[in-house]
């Protein structure tokens, strides 16, 4: 069997389902994998691994939420002639030093930078869409964020232009080779800046607030989170916080030739939509 497909792997999650929409699009044979799925794929389940792989040119990883799994997984694409493998980790994921937050990201990309394969890793920062389609989007329909997170700005990123570089760089894996592209939107808000903008935007008088990353996670909990993965968001809090992951990048625009989309562009298509009507 010939290696000419691209694989796609959380094809049902929040950049995979968009990813596999655009290759589809551009003509490309693609593989969608996912838990839930026809072609099923799931990271504590090795079995059917190489028959996912099996055909397979380029894959799309979306790593699991906890360390050690991609490395089996890489030594399983090697032995399947998989030639290219298209990461996606963390915005400054080098920067994170001794935070416990991110190790599955790290351990991914130890993973796939130490292989023997054609590489590229995407670095996006927090994607807009985390206020209508994640944990923020409940209590911003509520009327209120409260979230560990001060003056230190955050440069957001429209999830699109996450799905654009990547169907960019999964079509033509060959020019971004040995690439780390750290994404980010053209400029950096705090989270009270962004409510704002989404208050301004809906119509509707949302405030927000700051906490205490434990008082955050307590929170979590409450909702039903388990305590290590409350624990691991709010320490996200506190590793941005230190102001290392602040800053904004030229990633999009090198893979792309334009600039991403703004918090505002976002903020009027949600509204529009309705996203934080009650």
């Amino acid at each position: 069997m010939s290696n000419d497909t691209t694989l796609v792997l959380g094809a049902t999650g929040k950049t995979g389902r968009r990813v596999v929409a655009r290759l589809r699009l551009r003509g490309t044979q693609v593989r969608a994998a996912s838990r839930s799925s026809q072609t099923r794929f799931d990271w504590s389940d090795p079995g059917n691994w190489d028959a996912v792989l099996r055909g397979i040119a380029v894959a799309y990883v979306v790593p699991p939420p906890v360390p050690g799994p991609v490395h089996e997984f890489v030594a399983r694409a090697e032995a399947a002639g998989v030639q290219h493998l298209v990461l996606l980790s963390g915005h400054g994921a080098d920067t994170w030093g001794d935070s416990t937050f991110g190790l599955d990201m790290r351990s991914a990309e130890d993973a796939v930078r130490g292989s023997a394969l054609g590489w590229t890793v995407l670095r996006p920062s927090n994607f807009d869409q985390n206020f209508d389609d994640d944990v923020f989007h409940a209590p911003l329909v509520a009327g209120e964020l409260a979230l560990p997170a001060g003056v230190v700005p955050e440069p957001f990123i429209d999830i699109e232009d996450v799905a654009d570089v990547a169907a960019a760089v999964l079509a033509e894996p060959g020019r971004h080779a040995g690439r780390v592209y750290e994404l980010t939107g053209p400029r950096a808000l705090t989270f009270a800046e962004a409510v704002e903008l989404i208050s301004r935007a809906s119509g509707r008088p949302l405030t927000y607030r700051q906490i205490s990353p434990a008082e955050y996670a307590a929170t979590l909990v409450e909702e039903g989170m388990s305590e290590d993965d409350a624990h691991h968001v709010a320490e996200m809090f506190v590793l941005m916080e230190r102001g290392v992951i602040a800053g904004t990048t030229d990633g999009v625009a090198t893979v792309l030739g334009c600039a991403p989309r703004t918090f505002e562009d976002y903020v009027v298509r949600a509204a529009a939509a309705g996203a934080w009507r009650r």
